[in-house]
């Protein structure tokens, strides 16, 4: 276990580098807020993800706003990344956020308050995921996804040695070299986040417990130190990492590339008089993107009402800028396929295998959102390709 103590003009305060998944963290959590009798316990979490944990968050999802204001993928993101804590907790016999759950029931049985220092998961994915480019986002996906279903066993041991400070360091500069974008905002964010938050809730106070990731604590330590070797007020201005970030310049041209391109392909064929290529153009366009976002939803198993809305919506979707290609989809399965109570209740574990996204009602929608965008997705390529012949044939 990482622990570590700075000392300040007046009191201290303890951090507690954990594995969120080990069973040793727990316990000596446990101790060291018994051992200390802190004046107040700060813990890696935000209240929204404290009660998806103890399992209250999901039952008020409501699925069809969600993909409404577009949070299908960032929904999905989150899912799955659940999804992978959870396994990995389940081959070590600990639930995913067990440690922060700890600290706060110790601090609750000794009459200890507690504060949620971390900022708000939805948040820190709204802003990774802004950040990150069409292909960014593809390539966090992608290795969400492939996590959430390695089959790969891994011991406790071997999750223990994740609080080494040289798998942590090699850990993080793997995500920096990968996703430079995501690594600023999951990560470095997160560190100045919680030290601010830790930093200003020791105020008036002799000692401060803070239970946090022990990949966060050589960022936290630093910043704190920072914080008390340069008398900095304690309440800190967070302000400009507490938004989510407006699309940039490329993000909103990029939105009206499709478009544009197929309005620039209907002029060239009117400037040319060749309206039967235009046509032929579009037709394969039309078949191609709603066939396969259609086949997308079949795969996924929808409603055969969704499959046609898929069909009709995915052309619409495309020439929006501001409707993703499987909106229709998701909306149309999760009328038709309410989510029910016990969906919610099972939402995690039911993420964790193929059958079980199939059966609940939540993870199948999503399902159904996703293949749908992606079979338009690549319906679009195709068609563009023909584009690019047809217009090749005018010149």
């Amino acid at each position: 276990m990482s622990r570590t103590q700075i000392e300040l003009d007046k009191g201290n305060i303890t951090l507690i580098g954990t594995a969120h998944i080990s069973r040793e963290s727990i316990e000596e959590v446990s101790r060291c807020i018994r051992e200390e009798k802190p004046d107040i316990v700060c813990v890696e979490i935000d209240s929204g993800r404290y009660d998806s944990i103890t399992g209250a968050n999901w039952q008020k999802l409501d699925m069809i706003k969600t993909i409404r204001e577009g949070k299908g993928f960032l929904l999905i993101a989150n899912l799955v990344l659940s999804s992978f804590q959870r396994r990995l907790g389940s081959e070590a016999g600990v639930e995913p956020g067990e440690e922060m759950k700890a600290a706060i029931q110790i601090a609750k049985e000794l009459g200890i308050p507690f504060a949620f220092c971390d900022r708000e998961v939805q948040l820190t994915l709204r802003r990774a995921w802004a950040k990150c480019g069409f292909f960014s986002r593809a390539k966090l996906l992608s290795v969400l996804i492939s996590s959430a279903f390695n089959t790969t066993k891994i011991s406790e041991e071997e999750i223990e040695n994740l609080k080494k400070n040289s798998e942590l360091d090699s850990m993080m500069n793997e995500i920096s070299d990968f996703l430079p974008e995501v690594k600023e905002t999951l990560i470095d964010e997160r560190d100045y986040y919680l030290a601010a938050k830790i930093w200003e809730e020791s105020a008036g106070k002799n000692k401060t417990v803070a239970v946090l990731g022990a990949g966060h604590l050589n960022g936290v330590r630093a910043h704190i130190e920072k914080f008390a070797s340069e008398q900095i007020e304690k309440k800190i201005d967070l302000s400009a990492i507490e938004v989510t970030p407006r699309p940039g310049l490329w993000s909103k041209i990029a939105a009206w590339i499709i478009p544009a391109l197929i309005i620039v392909f209907v002029a060239i064929g009117i400037w040319r008089a060749d309206f039967s290529q235009v046509s032929e153009g579009l037709l394969r366009w039309l078949i191609w993107n709603g066939s396969l976002a259609a086949l997308g939803a079949l795969i996924a198993l929808a409603h055969p009402l969704a499959i046609l809305i898929s069909f009709i919506g995915a052309p619409i979707g495309t020439l929006s800028p501001v409707i993703s290609v499987g909106l229709f989809s998701g909306i149309a399965q999760a009328w038709l396929r309410r989510p029910r109570i016990e969906d919610a209740q099972t939402l995690t574990d039911d993420a964790m295998s193929i059958k079980g996204i199939y059966r609940n009602r939540i993870t199948h929608i999503l399902l159904v959102f996703f293949l749908a965008s992606l079979g338009g997705a690549i319906g679009n390529i195709i068609s563009f390709a023909s584009f690019a012949k047809i217009i090749s044939n005018f010149f």
